[in-house]
């Protein structure tokens, strides 16, 4: 009797107690269902601060939109939002890039092969043609001296570094097409980064020679009246018997002089600039000085307008050196047929750096006389019988 009064009493405060904790658990419970259901589906007029500020986003934060949109405009070079003060950040994917490769890789590439095509199949017809350019009178077997040993070697330094930059050049712009496919991936990736590192470093040669040949020949290279002459006339390289008088350096070799004084100067400009990424703005400062004198390069060519990005720069210095240097390419061939098959006698100014004196008469009469009365000067006057 006394345990059944105990458990009446027990079960008295228990059953309080139970219903107690479940009004409590309760009270914990609502509220997090509530915030469950408010994060599912807020109320029409709240707001959300899961967007950044900035322009709309594509697609819509919900996602109720295909993502294929937003990764088209980042593939086309859109500028998305960054809270960063370096808005450039916002820019995933420089579209430019892309644009250059398939220019650098196809029209680009393919113009400049069809010029240095077009440039050794016009020698080749030329030679066919007219033959070698022979000395008419024959060989004297007297020597005069046409170029000092100084003279030759600023030639030679020239020469030879351009040869090793054109070799090495032509790899980058057409190893993959021409030269991958014969030696294969193991022997053109070693090749390559040799040939690159040589292309750099023989550049400095290059610039070196091409000021001294500037300061050695300047003074011969001014032209002058017997320059139309010459010019009038052909340079004697269209029939016999028809060499107008020239002086050291006739019409054609001032061109080639002045050609290479030139091109050279432009494609060590934009070589240095490659050499020196993202230091210069060579491109931007020129179209401003054109564009400040009435010339807008960037409409005539259909060019996007000044300033360019780092990046940009680079792209117009790779195609500026890439087609001056195959110019020089082209010019450069000229000068080398003329100097070896195509003219008798021609190789041994560079070579021993002195030429027959018949030949010198056809070629450069003018000189020759400068020569032979500089001598009549010097020698002594014969002694009196």
């Amino acid at each position: 009797m006394k345990h059944l009064t105990t458990r009446r009493a027990s079960a008295r405060y228990l059953l309080p107690g139970i219903a107690f904790a479940l009004l409590f658990l309760a009270g914990l419970l609502l509220p997090l269902e509530a915030n469950a259901q408010s994060s599912v589906r807020p109320p029409e007029d709240a707001t959300t601060s899961i967007a950044p500020p900035g322009p709309p986003l594509q697609g819509g934060v919900q996602g109720t939109e295909s993502d294929a949109d937003i990764w088209r405009d980042i593939r086309q070079g859109e500028v998305g939002y960054v809270p960063i003060p370096d808005k450039s950040a916002g820019l995933m994917i420089q579209s430019q890039g892309e644009d250059w490769r398939l220019y650098r890789n196809g029209p680009m590439n393919d113009y400049l092969g069809y010029a240095m095509l077009a440039t050794i199949v016009l020698l080749a017809l030329f030679f066919a043609i007219r033959g070698r350019i022979k000395v008419e009178h024959g060989m004297s077997g007297i020597k005069i001296k046409r170029f000092s040993t100084l003279e030759r070697m600023s030639h030679w330094l020239m020469a030879l570094s351009f040869i090793t930059l054109g070799i090495s050049g032509l790899n980058f712009t057409f190893g993959r097409s021409f030269v991958l496919p014969v030696i294969g991936k193991d022997l053109f990736g070693p090749l390559s980064g040799f040939l690159k590192a040589t292309h750099n470093y023989t550049a400095f040669a290059f610039m070196v020679g091409l000021v001294l040949a500037f300061v050695l020949w300047i003074v011969h290279n001014i032209p002058d009246r017997t320059d139309l002459n010459w010019l009038a006339k052909g340079g004697g390289l269209i029939g016999k018997s028809n060499h107008p008088p020239a002086r050291k350096f006739n019409a054609g070799q001032k061109l080639i002089f002045w050609g290479v004084m030139l091109l050279g100067l432009s494609v060590s400009v934009s070589g240095w600039a490659l050499l020196f990424p993202f230091e210069h703005h060579l491109f931007t400062s020129t179209f401003a000085l054109l564009g400040n004198i009435g010339i807008d390069v960037p409409a005539i060519l259909g060019l996007p307008e000044p300033p360019y990005t780092a990046i940009q720069e680079q792209q117009f210095n790779s195609a500026w050196h890439g087609i001056i240097a195959v110019v020089m390419i082209c010019l450069v061939l000229a000068h080398i047929y003329i100097g070896t098959i195509g003219m008798q006698g021609a190789y041994d100014a560079m070579g021993s750096g002195e030429v027959d004196l018949n030949w010198a008469r056809e070629h450069h009469s003018l000189w020759v006389e400068e020569v032979m009365a500089k001598k009549t000067e010097r020698s002594p006057p014969a002694p009196a019988e």
